[in-house]
């Protein structure tokens, strides 16, 4: 089986390629590092000729408004290409909740893009994840007014990205579901207590206040805006033992680093 994988080098792309590399597949890691450019459509023939999957996890270069144009116009060049191609099945990586996060120009287009590949003759599987622990620093600093760190206490249930790429690889040698499905991590947590949890093992000595309206990326959060629904598969890996990995392998830059926040205790 040839498996093209667009965004093969990054986070869950590398990943997702050494999995499916170890299944002893023909993998090919396909980005404008290897020349082939979804946007421009620049080597798609030649990296599909063959292919039997195609996995898109492929990101935006902005998290702006402006990812309307590229989703929508790698997402019609790589489908139309597949289909060219005779691929059996197309794999898209999206988010739990996109379409209820619409204030924000990201969220709006991967809501666009699940759209897209519905619509397309290419048989199709779409997997939605929630927040990677990989994210949570990003999210203080975009949650950041001021010298304080703002978050509403919605419950989430992050995964780490390593749990989404080996979702992806089950997918990949199952039939096309025509259907979405979604991946949670296995603990529920606040949102304002995880990040605060995170910010601590890692040196970030901002205060982070509870704050019920604080927008996540311009929206206000219910209880249920970030979290997965029923089609739901769970990932492996805990937090706590996330986060130890994480801290070995990304020392704080200032010492000593600032005292234990509260525990991000998992929700009953």
């Amino acid at each position: 089986m040839k498996v093209v994988v667009m965004g093969g080098f990054g986070r869950v792309g590398a990943s997702l390629v050494e999995i499916l590399g170890d299944q002893d597949m023909e993998v090919v890691a396909a980005s404008r590092r290897s020349g082939v450019d979804a946007f421009t459509g620049a080597g798609l023939r030649a990296a599909l000729a063959g292919a039997d999957v195609v996995v898109d996890v492929m990101n935006s270069p902005s998290f702006a408004d402006d990812a309307d144009g590229f989703f929508e116009t790698a997402t019609a060049n790589l489908l139309a290409a597949e289909a060219a191609a005779g691929v059996r099945q197309h794999i898209a990586l999206s988010i739990v909740g996109a379409e209820r996060l619409t204030a924000n120009g990201y969220f709006r287009a991967k809501h666009a893009q699940e759209q897209k590949v519905r619509s397309s003759a290419v048989p199709h599987t779409i997997l939605r994840a929630t927040q990677f622990f990989e994210f949570l620093g990003e999210i203080a600093n975009a949650s950041e007014g001021g010298r304080e760190v703002r978050l509403a206490p919605a419950r989430v249930q992050p995964v780490a990205a390593d749990d989404v790429a080996i979702a992806l690889s089950k997918l990949v040698t199952a039939e096309p579901l025509g259907a979405t499905v979604e991946l949670a991590g296995p603990d529920s947590f606040r949102l304002d207590a995880i990040v605060s949890a995170f910010m601590a093992a890692t040196g970030d000595q901002r205060p982070v206040l509870t704050d019920p309206e604080a927008p996540y990326f311009g929206t206000r959060l219910s209880d249920e805006t970030l979290m997965a629904g029923d089609v739901l598969r769970f990932g492996y890996t805990d937090f706590d033992a996330w986060l130890r990995r994480w801290v070995r392998q990304h020392p704080p830059a200032e010492r000593p680093i600032a005292p234990p926040a509260a525990p991000a205790a998992s929700l009953p």
